[in-house]
């Protein structure tokens, strides 16, 4: 059995005999989206790109009106879509990230919605993962699979629940309590709250310490972070359990 010399700092507390630690959430913005939203972003952003066509340089914008020059205000270069949870800036993605995310069910596509593990992961708030089993999906799982080089992790951000409108994240189920693992060493337990808030936990970094030799990291073992579904907030037509988004920050990115 070869060894693992995937060095994670917070293995230290897993002693046997050692309850898991419970964590709660920081909680940020609120993720209130819909169709129409979609549809009056898509307005605004024509507005702003008919305006920027005009203005390459002070005199273009100073000749502009008053109602056209608030209106670019509210324009942003770096969100290129009404769905998208970081934008177009640079973030600990530019420094790598998950291989692939894999989940123990899924539910079923439904007039052409899909609800795969890779929806989890996808950064977009309109897509979400649904387990796929009778019931609420107690013991239901999403993995992460990341490459020895993944650069590490200080905060998981969670967006819990269908969160592609109100309705549809009060009709399916939410969840509760997350039991977080580390190469299926159980590591935390995420008590997230009921809200369309994005749900951050702090971590010391989690990963590959050892980072002066590339090539060497690249022949360390790849690693995993599993989500496992432990109680739920039971949706009022759905027993179906959607999260939207777990996605990730940290450092060795800069």
């Amino acid at each position: 059995m070869k060894q693992l010399t995937l060095i994670l700092s917070l293995f230290s507390i897993l002693t046997n005999g050692q309850s898991i630690k419970e964590m709660t959430p920081e909680l940020g913005y609120f993720v209130d989206k819909s169709a129409e939203g979609e549809i009056q972003f898509i307005r605004d952003q024509e507005k702003c790109e008919a305006i920027w066509k005009r203005t390459n340089g002070q005199e273009e914008y100073d000749s502009l009106s008053a109602e056209e020059k608030k209106v670019l205000e509210n324009c942003s270069e770096a969100i290129e879509s009404y769905w998208d949870i970081l934008g177009a800036g640079c973030s600990w993605y530019c420094g790598g990230g998950t291989d692939t995310n894999s989940a123990s069910s899924e539910l079923k596509p439904f007039k052409g919605v899909k609800y795969s593990a890779k929806n989890i992961h996808d950064l977009n708030y309109k897509t979400a993962w649904i387990e796929g089993v009778a019931g609420y999906g107690i013991g239901e799982s999403v993995v992460y699979h990341f490459p020895p080089t993944s650069p590490r992790i200080t905060k998981i951000i969670v967006v819990n629940g269908y969160v592609k409108n109100k309705k549809s994240w009060e009709q399916n189920s939410r969840v509760k309590k997350l039991k977080m693992y580390i190469d299926d060493k159980p590591l935390a337990i995420l008590n997230l709250a009921d809200s369309r808030q994005e749900q951050t936990f702090k971590f010391d970094p989690i990963g590959v310490s050892d980072r002066q030799d590339w090539k060497k990291m690249q022949q360390m073992p790849s690693w995993t972070i599993k989500f496992e579904i432990l109680e739920v907030y039971k949706g009022y037509k759905y027993d179906d359990t959607a999260i939207t988004e777990i996605y990730f920050d940290g450092i060795d990115v800069h």
